[in-house]
């Protein structure tokens, strides 16, 4: 959908320490890292993931200059456990960050879970006149025993953080031009193959591997249909997503892309998408991992805060997580804001 009054008020980043490739021997297998180019990832020495989202989300809320009782809806969005069996996050967050009384909910769409939930606060905004402003979290830790940060996902090295971001109708540093979701539940089975569905967390392995059941999609439904279908998706909601702003991708200035390993990032974005690697976030991400649902507010933040993005300037935000789903927004910077976004974490 385009938007002519949507707009970015604040983002927040808690990212803790990085441990690099070689300080991490002995966790990873060492040849197969290498081939990612990946340098670095985030680790949390026991921080959770709502932890670290609420410390992003106090940070957010500084740079847009709003109170908490000017938030009408929170939406944090997951992709890993976040510390407690039976729990709402989106609550802790809410009460720790705002304390208010708004609808706190969590969005598990995976890896594209933070672009699907600023969709999801678009359209709520847009419901009611006296709605103007939504905050967005997300947050994961990938730690041991139930998931291995080097390993569970071959091609990707994850990253420990929280990210946020102000989303509002009531003005802002950048406007969301066009904002658009597109999906494929066809994929579904990809992260799922042919495991029986389980009675408890890590019924049918521990730590997590994504590889079996990926293995058994792509030998039932063939590797050629599989890529296909995935580029197809992430060409589907460019081309709406640039048609609805009304501009082209020679337009853009920059993109934000998910913290993919070197391989992945050419074979889905960069190849077919045809993006030069120095407009895109490669070069800041491969320092922090992928952070799940969190990898383009805090791209983005990185972006503003860095001064690599400047005023009358254009960016695209774009997701992809399992089920399928892809998410595209375009948006214009409009004047540097005030002050930085991230938090005690870099």
């Amino acid at each position: 959908m385009s938007y002519g009054d949507l707009y970015i008020a604040g983002t927040g980043r808690w990212l803790p320490p990085a441990l690099t490739v070689a300080e991490a021997a002995g966790l990873c297998r060492r040849r197969a890292l290498w081939r990612t180019e990946v340098e670095a990832v985030r680790v949390s020495p026991g921080d959770s993931g709502p932890e670290m989202a609420a410390r992003a989300a106090r940070a957010a809320l500084r740079q847009s200059g709003a109170s908490p009782a000017e938030i009408d809806l929170l939406l944090h969005a997951t992709t890993y456990y976040q510390g407690h069996d039976m729990w709402a996050p989106a609550s802790y967050v809410q009460q720790v960050a705002l304390g208010n009384a708004c609808p706190a909910i969590e969005v598990r769409q995976m890896s594209n879970g933070g672009m699907a939930a600023l969709e999801l606060a678009a359209g709520y905004l847009r419901g009611g006149p006296a709605r103007g402003q939504a905050l967005i979290t997300t947050g994961d830790r990938f730690c041991p025993p139930g998931f291995d940060r080097w390993r569970s996902d071959a091609g990707t090295a994850y990253g420990d953080g929280g990210t946020a971001l102000v989303l509002s109708r009531r003005g802002g540093f950048a406007r969301v031009r066009a904002l658009v979701t597109y999906a494929d539940p066809g994929l579904e089975r990809m992260h799922r193959g042919d495991d029986p569905f389980g009675d408890a967390p890590f019924a049918v392995r521990q730590p997590v591997d994504l590889e079996p059941p990926r293995r058994d999609f792509v030998a039932a439904t063939g590797l050629d249909t599989v890529l296909g279908r995935i580029d197809d998706g992430q060409r589907a909601v460019l081309k709406r997503c640039l048609s609805e702003a009304g501009v082209e991708s020679a337009d853009l200035d920059w993109f934000v892309l998910p913290h993919l390993g070197r391989p992945r990032l050419q074979a889905h974005f960069l190849g077919p998408l045809g993006i030069d690697v120095d407009r895109t976030t490669w070069s800041w991400g491969r320092r922090v991992g992928h952070l799940g649902a969190g990898d383009q507010f805090a791209g983005f933040g990185h972006l503003v805060d860095s001064g690599a993005l400047a005023p009358g300037q254009l960016c695209l935000l774009a997701g992809v997580g399992a089920g399928f789903s892809w998410t595209c927004a375009v948006v214009e910077l409009l004047r540097r804001p005030e002050t930085e976004g991230a938090g005690s974490g870099r």
